[in-house]
């Protein structure tokens, strides 16, 4: 007896069912893989002793943290201390992204600047910091720049006052008092007001044909609204902290360790030399046209850049920056080389002190994986928002 399918091809040429039964195929020889390997580890685990549940987060840790976002003691529990460095690598995240963004920008845009100078000092800077591997970059900034500050009773002084020693950066700070949770709603307002604001104008701008500047709306509205909200709170929401020289070490303020100083000063000059490319490559993407005219029209090399090329710049940009965004935080890891307790240092030393590896290291992944999602959706969606749409 023969099969055939409706159009008359034996089930055997057929390429669509060739192409599902090697699917069905693949996923069954990876799902019995997953299981073999799954259950050997088990086994294996349970013959040697070893849980592999997480009921020991729940116990007193029993080692310091030299460093913390948040308040931590040796008494906590492994999970708070797990914490502790989930944070401690979102800090150097977040922030590193963020100054690395700007640099990078900036020295893209330098790069293929007309003046030949300030061309060839940005080319020097993407060709050299791009070719060290990142864990020298490291190395030489913490051992080779910030260890070798002066002591802190002859820390540099800056205007701030900001002060500079082997035992870190200390700047002035603000602490919230307890008005600053009042005071946050009219910041979160000024937010979405100038939101709305910019929106109305940009629609208002388009509408009748001449600028409204929806930029500057959109700045005065989130000026605004705090600047009134600082006044009705009563006390002052936000109150000058100055670091102050105690006997061993400065006391209040802003503190960023040699260890967190090294580990953002690399990552970001490191990743902005990647952006860079990034950046001098989108802008290049764009044709000459546009710019040729939007001079004919009379705009400035400035608004041509801001109004014309960046906008279309930024659909080629934003799939390879994303990446970069990935790299630095993962590439923060690298952090354990010069003792900043990240994610993995912190990790390492609970496995140190319960003895559950797997576990552990499970918990290390899944926090990189959901960061490096968070990061990915984010950029995704605003890519979705700038991309060309066919019409």
């Amino acid at each position: 007896m023969r099969f055939f399918t409706y159009d008359g091809v034996p089930l055997w040429r057929d390429a669509r069912v060739l192409r599902a039964t090697a699917q069905i195929v693949s996923v069954v020889i990876v799902v019995s893989a997953l299981f073999f390997v799954i259950g050997n580890v088990l086994d294996a685990a349970d013959k040697r002793g070893f849980s592999l549940g997480f009921g020991f987060l729940k116990e007193e840790a029993g080692f310091l943290i030299p460093e913390s976002v948040i308040d931590y003691g040796a008494e906590d529990s492994f999970q708070h201390a797990f914490l502790v460095g989930v944070l401690n690598t979102l800090k150097v995240a977040v922030l590193g992204i963020v100054l690395a963004t700007t640099l990078g920008i900036i020295i893209g845009i330098a790069r293929i600047s007309s003046n030949w100078l300030v061309s060839k000092i940005a080319n020097v800077y993407i060709e050299t910091f791009r070719n060290i591997p990142l864990l020298i970059q490291l190395f030489f900034w913490y051992f080779g720049v910030f260890l070798l500050l002066p002591p802190v009773q002859e820390s540099i002084r800056w205007p701030g006052p900001v002060f500079l020693s082997n035992r870190g950066f200390f700047a002035v700070w603000a602490s919230p008092s307890s008005s600053f949770a009042w005071w946050l709603l009219f910041l979160l307002g000024g937010i979405l007001l100038a939101v709305a604001v910019r929106a109305a104008l940009a629609r208002l701008q388009l509408r009748l044909g001449r600028a409204t500047h929806p930029n500057l709306g959109a700045l005065a509205a989130f000026v605004l609204l705090p600047a009134i909200g600082w006044f009705l709170v009563g006390e002052n929401p936000l109150i000058k902290d100055i670091p102050e020289l105690g006997r061993f070490n400065f006391e209040g303020g802003l503190r960023f360790t040699p260890e967190f100083a090294a580990l953002l000063v690399g990552l970001v000059i490191y990743t902005a030399s990647f952006i860079a490319e990034i950046v001098r490559a989108g802008i290049l993407s764009v044709q000459r046209g546009q710019a040729e005219a939007a001079r004919a029209l009379g705009l400035t090399e400035l608004q041509t850049m801001q109004s014309v090329v960046v906008p279309q710049a930024m659909r080629v940009i934003i799939p390879p920056l994303i990446s970069q965004c990935l790299n630095l935080t993962k590439n923060s890891s690298l952090g354990i080389a010069i003792a900043f307790p990240d994610l993995f240092f912190v990790g390492r030393t609970m496995i140190n002190q319960a003895g559950r590896a797997v576990p552990i290291f499970l918990m290390i992944m899944a926090a990189y994986l959901v960061m490096s999602l968070t990061y990915a959706v984010i950029g995704n969606i605003y890519n979705r928002r700038v991309k060309y749409v066919d019409r």
